[in-house]
């Protein structure tokens, strides 16, 4: 998930809560005094977003299919000029600190995977 996606997703979120407050943008309340207001924890939709996306990727390691094929495959040839682009693997590698192959060794023991996606989902919100 790359900085911009991740500033629209909050955005949006705090647009909602706004908007369930009926709190108009010309009042100048801060986010924090909304979050506050409605018992909120930080940056909830994020979190929310960020567990599903491991649970897939649990999902797919567990089992063979061809969306494991394309997950793990790679693509032989030369890459375009400039920066590469987000690989959805880091995203996985940067919310449970470690590598894709230690995460894909705890997916396949569903439990002790549910706690880690758990505890690293609760510590972005």
């Amino acid at each position: 998930m790359t900085k911009a996606v991740s500033k629209l997703i909050d955005s949006f979120e705090m647009r909602c809560y706004r908007r369930i407050l009926k709190v108009s943008w010309t009042e100048h309340r801060t986010n924090e005094s909304i979050r506050n207001e409605l018992e909120v924890k930080e940056n909830w939709i994020r979190s929310c977003v960020l567990r599903q996306k491991l649970k897939y990727f649990g999902h797919l390691k567990r089992h063979d299919g061809m969306e494991r094929i394309i997950l793990e495959g790679r693509v032989n040839g030369k890459r375009k000029r400039g920066r590469p682009r987000r690989q959805w693997e880091k995203d996985i590698e940067d919310v449970l600190k470690m590598s894709i192959i230690e995460a894909g060794r705890l997916a396949n023991n569903r439990d002790e995977f549910r706690t880690a996606v758990r505890g690293a989902t609760s510590s972005q919100g």
